[in-house]
This record gives C-alpha cells, structure tokens and sequence, in this order.
C-alpha cells in the first residue's frame, strides 16, 4: 500500500485563460482541479473562442468555495450557485461570475481537457452548414459591381446576425456563402430556413445543405467526410431549398421542422447511396 499526496501550489498542469486558471492535480486515478474565475469571467466570452463549441459540452462536478456563479443551461434554464455547495452541471451550458468576488472551486469532474482547444485530428460532433447564392454571377452583371457588393455585404451582415440568434459558429465564408457549425441539428435547419427566406428579401436565393457527423478542427476549418458530404449535400438543393442528410433529418423528429422525403443520392466521393429531404418551418405545404 501506499500514499500518494500533492498540492495544488505545485501542480502537474496548469490551464490559463482570459480571467481564469485552473491548476491540475492528478493522485491515484482521479484528476482534480482548482479553479478561479475572476470578475467578469464568462465562458461563452472567454473559452468559447479556445474550444469553438457553441455550449461548454464538459460535465463539471465541483465544490463552490466562494463567489457566485450563474449557469444558462442550453434550455433556458438558470441556476445560481454560491459557497458551500457541491454542485453538477450536466453538458450543454453557458456560466459567468455574478459580482466583484472570484469564483474558487474544487473541480471533482470535468476537468481533463476542459479550456483547451480540441487537438489537431480530435474528431467532434457537430451539425455542419453550407449555403451558396445561387446565380451570383447573374446577379452581379444586372447590379453592377457597387450594387452587388452592397447586397452581398448585406445578406452578410443577415447571416452574421441569423446565426448569432441561432447560437452557429462562423467557420469560413468561401466566395458568396458561408461554413458553419452548431451544436444542435435543429438549429442548423432553423438558420438555414431564416436565411433562405432574408435572402429572398433581397430578391436573391440561396441554396442550403446540412449535415451532422463527425469533423476535426485543423488550423482554423473543419475537416472530414461530413464536411464534404454537407458541401456535397447543398450543391444538390435546388435555388431557395434546404436540403438535409438523413442523419440530420432522425436528430431532428418533433422540432416543429417539415421535412420532405427527396430521395436516396450518390454524391461524388461519399461511398454508398443517401437519403435527402428538404426542410422547410412546420405548416408549410408539401409538394
């Protein structure tokens, strides 16, 4: 038998962020942290941008040693922790400090990898956008050059704020449209949808494809079957259509999404034949 004892003044690993650390010790099989958030820390702010998900999607078990914290679970739900309480946060939440006192805790759980961005080749769930304007050249021969750039900088400025409201993630914009990524497939469909109609405001279409799988994050894009296969996906819609994989259409069943059945596709460089479906807001008719 024997004893293994540490300090956290002289941890194995420390994890710094913008008004935050987390010192790491680790004894036996369990991994223990101590952390503090300083004044005016929030995740979404200050660690969001370092792991690139929309929701810390880590399970924290902690004991508060002092301070106050909010939690914004992904529902809409609140709770405030406080000192001396033993707390768990299940995956999908957002968290700050309340006040001018720092948030100390022991983390128990959910400590491993957390504040870190994913590693070159670390593969992640996520649901994966294109869209792409459809007859962008066209359009820009009738408008002209300072005409089109003023449409395009506004359906632009639309995306940016459609995927704000959507909780989507910007990953590349490539000539007229744009990657993203979410953190749920609903909220994929939705944006796609909101998009397609503000892009029809402007008297222009766009075409949509979304897909959910398995990417890695290298330098900045994404990389991966699914990334092709949504490209793929949306280079197969029609002007103003929202097309979806099958995967993105069974992670999506009840959200109040109409989908319409367009059959089983082969797509260059995806192995085997795939089921797509047009998605549009519930009440619309089918056709």
């Amino acid at each position: 038998m024997s004893v293994e004892a540490k300090t956290f003044e002289q941890p194995d690993e420390t994890v710094t962020f913008d008004r935050g650390r987390v010192h790491i010790v680790t004894v036996g099989s369990m991994t223990i942290g101590h952390e503090v958030a300083e004044p005016g820390w929030r995740w979404s702010e200050h660690v969001k941008p370092i792991v690139g998900t929309e929701w810390c999607e880590f399970h924290h078990a902690m004991y508060v040693l002092s301070g106050r914290m909010r939690v914004l679970m992904r529902d809409g739900e609140t709770h405030d922790i406080v000192a001396g309480q033993v707390v768990d946060i299940t995956p999908g939440h957002d968290a700050w400090v309340v006040g001018d006192e720092p948030v100390t805790s022991i983390d128990l759980q959910g400590v491993v990898g957390w504040a870190r961005a994913p590693e070159l080749g670390e593969r992640v769930l996520t649901t994966v956008l294109f869209t792409d304007i459809v007859g962008s050249t066209v359009a820009a021969e009738r408008l002209g050059d300072a005409g089109w750039k003023r449409l395009l900088a506004t359906h632009q400025e639309d995306a940016r704020s459609l995927l704000a409201h959507h909780r989507g993630r910007l990953v590349n914009t490539m000539g007229d449209g744009l990657v993203a990524t979410f953190d749920a497939p609903a909220r994929a469909v939705r944006c796609a949808i909101d998009l397609a109609a503000a892009a029809d405001r402007l008297g222009i279409a766009i075409r949509a494809g979304v897909h959910t799988g398995e990417v890695e994050f290298a330098d900045g894009d994404l990389r991966g079957v699914a990334v092709h296969l949504a490209a793929r996906i949306m280079d197969a819609a029609d002007p103003g259509a929202i097309f979806v994989s099958g995967t993105t259409h069974e992670m999506t069943m009840g959200a109040g999404i109409e989908f319409v059945d367009r059959g089983t596709r082969a797509f260059k460089g995806i192995s085997g034949q795939r089921s797509v479906y047009e998605a549009r807001l519930g009440g619309e008719p089918a056709q």
